[in-house]
């Protein structure tokens, strides 16, 4: 029994608090990306990935999507209006949650979490015709720097594949 004791004794005293968030890794890559209204290159435009209760939103600021093909980097910092946020919800969410005038209120946001800098990668392809011009932007994001509600950083996150959006 002494034995017994000891086992659990030492089980207890080895045990940890994990009450805080732990983000190892964005798992976004096989999610669809996602957006309420059609993309106009012109003006900011929101575009969001859910996976059950977590969102990741990219909001690219205006004329960053461009109708030349190429590849072109942004390296995000506190001081450009592009914004990636990550979101943990208290259920699974819909895109109704992000597209409604008024948003649901339910499920509700547990930690909001914007990304101190990060680099987005977008290559263009002209897929359309002459007559009437379409571009695909393929869309990844690397070096993501997060910082926690409680001032944990968390670097180097990335989305390889945050998705393909159509202009024209």
């Amino acid at each position: 029994m002494k034995k017994l004791y000891i086992v659990f004794l030492l089980i207890f005293i080895s045990s940890c608090d994990d009450g805080d968030l732990q983000i190892e890794s964005l798992d976004f890559n096989d999610v669809d990306v996602q957006t309420c209204t059609a993309i106009d290159i012109a003006q900011a435009n929101t575009l969001f990935k859910i996976n059950d209760d977590e969102a990741l939103i990219l909001i690219l600021e205006a004329n960053v999507l461009t109708q030349e093909e190429g590849t072109i980097t942004v390296n995000m910092t506190s001081s450009t209006s592009s914004t990636i946020t990550y979101r943990i919800f208290s259920d699974t969410v819909t895109s109704d949650y992000f597209c409604d005038n008024i948003p649901p209120s339910s499920p509700t946001v547990l930690d909001e979490i914007i990304a101190l800098e990060a680099t987005i990668i977008i290559t263009t392809t002209a897929t359309g015709t002459v007559d009437v011009p379409e571009y695909e932007h393929y869309i990844e994001l690397n070096s993501i720097t997060l910082k926690t509600s409680n001032d944990e950083r968390i670097t180097d996150l990335s989305v390889d594949e945050f998705g393909t959006i159509t202009t024209n």
